[in-house]
């Protein structure tokens, strides 16, 4: 059995597959490496809908779940929500096209992939700042956050998620979260530490 670490209760894989590429392999080259992983016994998916990816990924899930005889509850799934739809309204339709793209009926987790909102358009550097981006707001923050409280009460997410937050920034959101946020998700490797 694969390596797994709890989580809020349930047991995720230690290990899983990430489909962020579309900055240099398209939708269909990221979807066959989902179906592939899947089948050499990867159960731990990590989309975002930023990835531009969800539709194929959701078909490659659903094909290897036929393909190899698996239910969904074998796989943990994981989206997150982009910084253009920090407004409540615009979180929640953002988790629901994941749920449609990626043709399932519940999220493992939800993250809110940055704290702040801003929009970057497609292809642009990753250097590109929006004009109109602002700093991160507690309580706009809050207000994202509590949308998907509510989704995780009507049981579409099963776990939230927080990605890219500084510690004082997670310190406030643990104190003021109703569903304190289960998992942290941050860009760590030798290319950058973050010490």
């Amino acid at each position: 059995m694969a390596a797994t670490v709890e989580v809020g209760g349930d047991m995720f894989p230690a290990i899983g597959m990430g489909t962020f590429g579309s900055d240099r392999y398209g939708a269909a080259e990221v979807a066959a490496a989902v179906r592939t992983a899947i089948g050499v016994g990867y159960r731990l998916i990590d989309c975002a809908s930023v990835y531009g990816n969800e539709a194929a990924v959701g078909e490659a899930i659903a094909a290897a779940l036929a393909e190899f005889g698996l239910r969904r509850d074998e796989l943990t799934v994981m989206s997150k929500v982009w910084n253009d739809a920090h407004a409540p309204a615009d979180a929640v339709a953002s988790v629901r096209r994941s749920l449609a793209d990626l043709r399932l009926g519940y999220l493992d987790a939800v993250f809110v992939h940055w704290p702040f909102p801003n929009h970057h358009a497609p292809g642009v550097d990753v250097g590109a700042r929006d004009p109109h981006a602002t700093p991160y707001s507690h309580d706009g923050f809050m207000a994202v956050w509590r949308a998907l409280e509510d989704l995780v009460d009507e049981g579409v997410i099963r776990h939230l998620g927080v990605s890219n937050v500084t510690i004082p920034k997670l310190r406030r959101i643990l104190a003021d979260a109703r569903i304190r946020p289960s998992l942290n998700e941050m860009e760590l490797h030798p290319g950058f530490q973050q010490p």
